[in-house]
């Protein structure tokens, strides 16, 4: 098989998988709109169209930041809240939306840490984006899970421990960053991706070349390098 066959080969199977998670979704989806709602702070009122007395086919699809697959169903595909000034925990209920393929809670006053299911509970996402929150503790291992995700950003906030090396398996990636975290130790080894140093700026203690070498754990020489 080509090579530039691939990526349309596993869109179309995403398609296909997604699919079959709607007799199951429709029902599910209004309640994971609703605990983002009701899990969140809304002072600039941007969840005010989010409506749930209305029950017709479809009514969430035309929810401000929802995406679904049709507007004659009520299966979410995208969530985009950026820079809507929510404030709260991560939403929980999220993992509702099993068919989605694009999240994106960027710009947000989020706190708490990363769910370690995500991964596992939106199998079919394609971008997840969590930069500029409050979000702290460790980047989940599972993550490496999202066997479809093209974009990962989890930038500027607060999270904590290693990169876990599970994340070069991610041979789907184009957009990746964790820069301006509290992150330390060595980078994954990304095999089809070879993303700037930029992607992991100001992190204290991370190891990532071109930079000055650091140590291992032993205290021997790694083949990583700092940055700073």
């Amino acid at each position: 098989m080509e090579r530039n066959s691939i990526p349309s080969l596993c869109l179309g199977m995403l398609g296909i998988l997604a699919c079959l998670t709607i007799s199951n979704g429709l029902h599910s989806d209004i309640y994971c709109l609703r605990s983002i709602k009701e899990s969140l702070a809304d002072p600039g009122h941007v969840l005010s169209t989010w409506d749930f007395r209305n029950n017709t086919e479809g009514f969430i699809c035309r929810f401000v930041g929802v995406q679904c697959s049709n507007n004659q169903e009520n299966l979410v595909l995208a969530v985009s809240l950026r820079d809507a000034g929510l404030i709260g925990p991560f939403p929980i209920g999220i993992q509702n939306c099993t068919a989605m393929q694009d999240l994106d809670l960027s710009g947000n006053y989020l706190s708490g840490s990363i769910p370690s299911n995500l991964a596992y509970d939106l199998p079919y996402l394609v971008s997840l984006n969590l930069s500029n929150n409050n979000l702290s503790g460790p980047i989940p291992p599972s993550i490496a899970y999202f066997v479809f995700i093209n974009v990962l950003r989890l930038d500027n906030n607060q999270l904590t421990g290693r990169i876990p090396l599970e994340l070069s398996q991610l041979d789907h990636l184009v957009e990746f960053s964790v820069a301006n975290n509290r992150l330390l130790g060595p980078v994954p080894a990304f095999l089809n991706s070879n993303f700037s140093v930029e992607s992991y700026a100001n992190n204290l203690g991370l190891c990532v070349y071109p930079m000055s070498c650091c140590k291992n754990e032993d205290n021997e020489e790694d083949l990583f390098l700092v940055a700073s």
